[in-house]
């Protein structure tokens, strides 16, 4: 069986304990519970504190990095656009930077499977540079696990 990894990406408008991020960072810990608690949520990056904020995988300390593994593409999208997490979604214009390049990337992974940074960073750029793929997709192209079994990744 499959599940669904992602990675998201954002780029901060300032430091993370500016003031400019402040309500942001204060509500970390209840979007991070949440999704824990959302059906179809299996797994989360986390490091220090309960967050993934201090992990840098691009050069810039600005971009911040989050990734989980899902049972699927509706818990996700649910989670993303269909809980209280859309009220803090909303809002970040406030905190981030727009940004002109892909900034979140899905890909399937087998369920026992946690997939790294490195992986995650391979699977954005590829959608950067190639478009959507069975490979790396958005919720726009809702590829199968089937599709990614048989792709094969352009070099």
């Amino acid at each position: 069986m499959s599940y669904l990894a992602q990675i998201n990406i954002a780029k901060m408008i300032d430091e993370i304990d500016s003031p400019v991020m402040v309500d942001f960072v204060d509500n970390l810990d209840n979007i991070n519970a949440l999704a824990e608690n959302s059906k179809g949520f299996v797994w989360r990056l986390i490091e220090g504190e309960n967050k993934a904020t201090s992990i840098q995988v691009f050069d810039d300390h600005f971009m911040i990095v989050n990734m989980s593994v899902w049972q699927n593409i509706e818990a996700l999208f649910k989670f993303t656009y269909a809980s209280e997490h859309v009220e803090i979604f909303k809002r970040k214009k406030e905190w981030f930077h727009k940004m002109k390049e892909m900034h979140m990337a899905f890909w399937y992974v087998q369920e026992e499977i946690r997939p790294t940074l490195q992986q995650a960073k391979e699977r954005l750029l590829y959608l950067q540079k190639h478009g959507e793929t069975p490979y790396a997709f958005t919720f726009k192209s809702k590829f199968t696990a089937e599709e990614a079994k048989t792709y094969i990744p352009l070099h």
